[in-house]
């Protein structure tokens, strides 16, 4: 109850994505998240805009989670990269090659 952190991994365990307007979705768990001041609920919903290949939506909420002090999303909005590593971004040919910086 009230654990933003807790309500965005919450919904990241949810299969549907959902709008920001259902409550019990992926999305809705996020923005509430980011409407109590959790980074991490913007940067969920900008990712979620990411897959669905809305790069004006994806902007957007990585901004929303920069002003909140997100430091990744800072740096991820500084260089707006219209492809990414990850396996969900294969399914909407956005997807790149890992860097040898991000290896872990």
């Amino acid at each position: 109850m009230g654990d933003t952190s807790a309500m965005v991994e919450l919904g990241s365990e949810l299969s549907k994505v959902g709008r920001i307007s259902e409550r019990y979705s992926q999305s809705g768990f996020a923005y509430a998240g980011y409407r109590r001041g959790d980074p991490l609920g913007a940067q969920h919903l900008a990712m979620n805009a990411f897959n669905q290949n809305d790069l004006c939506g994806y902007r957007h909420w990585l901004s929303k989670a920069a002003r909140l002090g997100d430091r990744e999303a800072d740096e991820e909005l500084r260089r707006f990269e219209v492809r990414l590593p990850h396996s969900a971004a294969a399914s909407i040919r956005r997807k790149r090659p890992q860097r040898r910086s991000e290896f872990l």
